[in-house]
């Protein structure tokens, strides 16, 4: 076994040991760069713990049933990211960082990957996934361009302003909800924000995405907000559906005030 995977497998070794005793646990498995074969030494742990009784959203019951798989150094639940079924964990042995996410087996029939499964009972998991379709949630182009010219004027205020700091907040978001997920769709990826941007994308995509980066002055943060429009007007009229809609009035009018500042 490769070193960087023992910490893992010895808590995946651990925590099966527990769940096989537990009547209402019927399955065990991992997502994520696990799945993937991506895993490498500064990967955190993807796991779905699937269950008769209904554990998720419950925080209390979450956490009881996570503090039976290790020493629990700090713990809270994905509702930061619309998942309350989702318990992100810092485990104290090999400082371990393990996302749960617990369903039932109804709710594991849909999900957006299909995991590894580690252990399972009578076949239950396996059964689900040969009978349901996992679906990674699509990129919606409509809602970004419904967006993004609002938000790039809200940037350009900001800027305006000498709000700085949060100007350069706003790109940083801009990146992970729309540049990030159009580069990775034209590379033939997952949409996953700016995930793995370093090894997925291009060396010409990657300076243009760090083009897009400021430091809080006046000047970069607007040379860096030319280039957010630049990289998704390109991006845009490359991957956009035949049923697109461009708002060419805003994209004007937002071009037009950013050129006046």
């Amino acid at each position: 076994m490769q070193s960087h995977l023992q910490p893992f497998q010895t808590f995946i070794t651990k925590a099966i040991d527990y769940i096989q005793q537990d009547p209402e646990t019927i399955g065990l498995a991992a997502g994520g760069s696990w799945a993937s074969g991506e895993i490498d030494a500064y990967s955190d742990l993807d796991l779905v713990v699937v269950t008769t009784r209904k554990i998720a959203p419950d925080i209390e019951k979450m956490q009881e049933y996570a503090a039976k798989l290790g020493s629990v150094l700090a713990s809270f639940r994905g509702d930061h990211v619309g998942e309350p079924r989702l318990l992100i964990v810092l485990y104290e042995n090999s400082l371990l960082h393990v996302d749960i996410k617990f369903l039932t087996p109804d709710e594991f029939h849909h999900r957006v990957e299909d995991p590894t499964i580690l252990w399972e009972r009578d076949q239950i998991l396996s059964s689900i996934i040969q009978q349901s379709t996992a679906q990674y949630p699509p990129f919606d182009f409509q809602w970004a361009e419904d967006r993004f010219w609002i938000w790039t004027h809200y940037a350009a205020l900001k800027v305006g302003r000498g709000e700085y700091f949060e100007a350069i907040d706003f790109l940083a978001f801009v990146r992970n909800a729309v540049l990030g997920p159009m580069l990775h769709l034209k590379n033939s990826s997952l949409p996953r924000g700016v995930r793995r941007a370093e090894t997925t994308f291009g060396s010409l995509e990657l300076t243009q995405l760090r083009k897009t980066v400021a430091m809080p002055d006046r000047t970069t943060l607007l040379s860096s907000l030319w280039e957010v429009m630049y990289l998704y007007e390109s991006l845009r009229d490359l991957l956009v559906p035949d049923t697109f809609q461009k708002n060419r009035a805003a994209q004007l009018a937002v071009t037009k005030y950013l050129a006046s500042l």
